[in-house]
């Protein structure tokens, strides 16, 4: 009796026992697994996996959701970002870092730094445009960075990092930027308007004052507690009145009254035009700011001040 079968045939020969394949990753092929993406349904490894609601998704649909997913706003329209206060210990650093190069060169960076409308102020600058009304613009703003005493920048850093978390989580780091600078730009505005060409002035008080007119119309927005902010806002102004022959009112005042116009603003904007209305009221202090610049900059060389 012949034996008909031949030594190839059989499963154990390496035919087809009728199963499926055993899946393998698509990012990884030489990987063998059984879950796959709740999305795209695609075959996925463990370093693939991504924890979703349900299941697990892929690398690439996790991506794509997070593109497609709009980011998460705060109250008044700021992007909700998982850092804490970021912009404020910035801002805090600036001034910190301005101060401690103040401290190593001396007098010449109060000269190149400080807001002063004459451009004849300084004795080694004399034939120089070196003052605002000279052409020197910067000033506005890079005197809002400039302490020459440890005592102010101590006072405006403390207050900065008091109200600035608080703000910028409500508005985001956006908003809570173009508040502080702007409102540091309209108080160097209003003091260049009202005081003496011939006096420098320095420091973030502006800015200082700006947040506090923002806070004002933010708590009362929200119906919030203010009496933790009330002590702060009288240190503010019984220093100003104790030190008034040292520091510029004007400045301050232009600073608060731009923070309480930008936080009405922000605060009262209609949510479905927020962006468009929020927009205008910091393009119209700014505006405002700089036609006061303008126009004591055309006094002071004509001669008029």
């Amino acid at each position: 009796m012949t034996d008909q079968s031949r030594p190839d045939e059989g499963p154990e020969a390496g035919q087809s026992s009728g199963h499926p394949p055993v899946p393998t990753c698509y990012r990884h092929p030489e990987r063998e697994t059984y879950i796959r993406c709740q999305r795209c349904d695609r075959p996925i490894c463990p370093d693939c996996q991504r924890q979703a609601a349900v299941g697990f998704q892929c690398v690439e649909c996790v991506r794509e959701g997070a593109r497609a997913t709009p980011a998460a706003r705060t109250r008044f329209g700021g992007v909700v970002r998982g850092e804490g206060a970021l912009v404020t210990k910035v801002l805090i650093g600036l001034n910190l870092a301005v101060f401690l190069l103040t401290v190593v060169v001396g007098r010449a960076v109060e000269q190149q730094l400080s807001l002063v409308g004459n451009r004849f102020f300084f004795a080694d600058a004399v034939g120089e445009s070196f003052g605002v009304a000279g052409g020197a613009y910067w000033r506005l703003l890079t005197s809002a960075f400039l302490h020459v005493e440890i005592w102010h920048l101590a006072i405006n850093m403390f207050s900065l990092w008091v109200l600035g978390p608080p703000l910028e989580r409500l508005l985001g780091r956006l908003r809570f930027t173009g508040l502080y600078l702007v409102a540091a730009l309209a108080g160097s505005a209003v003091a260049y308007a009202f005081t003496s060409p011939l006096t420098p002035i320095l420091g973030a008080s502006g800015a200082i004052f700006g947040l506090f007119g923002a806070t004002v119309m933010m708590a009362r927005r929200m119906r919030a507690d203010m009496s933790w902010f009330l002590g702060i806002l009288l240190m503010n102004v019984v220093l100003n009145v104790v030190f008034r022959h040292f520091l510029s009112w004007q400045g301050h005042l232009g600073g608060f009254v731009a923070g309480l116009v930008l936080g009405a603003v922000i605060a009262y904007a209609p949510r479905e035009r927020r962006d468009l209305v929020q927009g205008l009221g910091f393009a119209g202090v700014l505006l405002a700011s700089i036609a006061l610049i303008l126009w004591r900059t055309a006094q002071i060389n004509a001669g008029l001040a």
